[in-house]
């Protein structure tokens, strides 16, 4: 806050029902004040030069006293002539201007802007401190300047989506850019499921036969539907010869095939002494399969 300050003179020395014997002098330097002008400070008479000497106080841009008789502003405890109050790029003056301070100097607002102000990239001109404004990534623009790529409206204080050197809002992204859900056909912004070169939404992309979430799940296909494992094992899984539960091919996934029968691996074995035929020499004996020293028991 900028503060003026004027003192006030009084001259004359005492009222004329004073006797003229009586002294009115000074209180610094004793001379008699009648018939001249003073300043009273703490009800105490001074003279002008008295005064000035005394409780003057100094301008802090031509570091000289600030007379009893000049216009005196006063900011951030610093005192200026009024015609010192000036920006110190431009000298004009500051008394009737905003302005502002910068490394103790005093600054009017068109220097400060086009020193210190970042500029609109969008229309070139200052943002001027206060206003409302964006910055992303580096760059500042007025509020009303950051506009969507596509429809052109302001984004202001919404979500939006850089594409390059554009800045689209999240409406005319999904429009233009953002792929398709397989199952739902809506926009995918973010996250979601990659399979057979097509993408869905997590919540998309299920199971065929259960409808459960298959994101992050392991599953299977059968033609082009996705299946999880229990649905795949009860709907088209083959059955282990040695065990009757689903071959799925999860896990281990390992299984020997022979003829129109399969078994998984550990469960390829003698039908009579339970060793392991896997690597070797078997023989079928109707529905059974034995190892080499059982077929020649028989």
């Amino acid at each position: 806050m900028i503060q003026r300050q004027i003192k006030q003179l009084k001259g004359g020395g005492p009222s004329q029902s004073g006797i003229m014997s009586d002294r009115f002098d000074c209180k610094n330097c004793n001379e008699s004040l009648y018939g001249r002008k003073y300043i009273q400070v703490e009800d105490k008479p001074h003279c002008i030069p008295c005064y000035d000497c005394l409780y003057a106080n100094t301008c802090q841009e031509c570091k000289e006293i600030i007379s009893h008789n000049a216009k005196e502003l006063f900011y951030e405890n610093r005192h200026y002539h009024e015609h010192c109050f000036r920006c110190f790029r431009c000298e004009r003056s500051l008394a009737d201007e905003p302005f502002t301070s910068q490394d103790n100097s005093l600054v009017c607002s068109s220097c400060y802007c086009s020193e210190f102000s970042s500029k609109c990239v969008a229309c070139d001109k200052t943002v001027m401190p206060g206003s409302r404004m964006l910055e992303y990534d580096g760059s500042t623009w007025h509020e009303d300047c950051f506009v969507c790529h596509g429809c052109e409206k302001p984004i202001g204080a919404e979500a939006f989506i850089p594409d390059n050197n554009n800045y689209y809002c999240v409406p005319c992204y999904e429009g233009r850019f953002a792929p398709r859900c397989s199952h739902c056909k809506k926009a995918l912004t973010k996250g979601g499921v990659t399979y057979k070169d097509e993408v869905w939404h997590k919540e998309c992309f299920f199971c065929t036969g259960c409808k459960a979430p298959l994101a992050g799940q392991p599953f299977t296909s059968q033609g082009e539907s996705p299946y999880c494992v229990k649905c795949f094992s009860n709907l088209y899984a083959k059955k282990c010869a040695g065990c009757n539960t689903a071959i799925t091919g999860f896990g281990d996934g390992r299984y020997v095939s022979f003829e129109d029968r399969q078994w998984h691996q550990p469960c390829f074995k003698c039908s009579r002494c339970s060793v392991s035929l896997v690597g070797s020499g078997f023989f079928p004996d109707r529905d059974q399969i034995l190892c080499a020293d059982c077929n020649d028991d028989d």
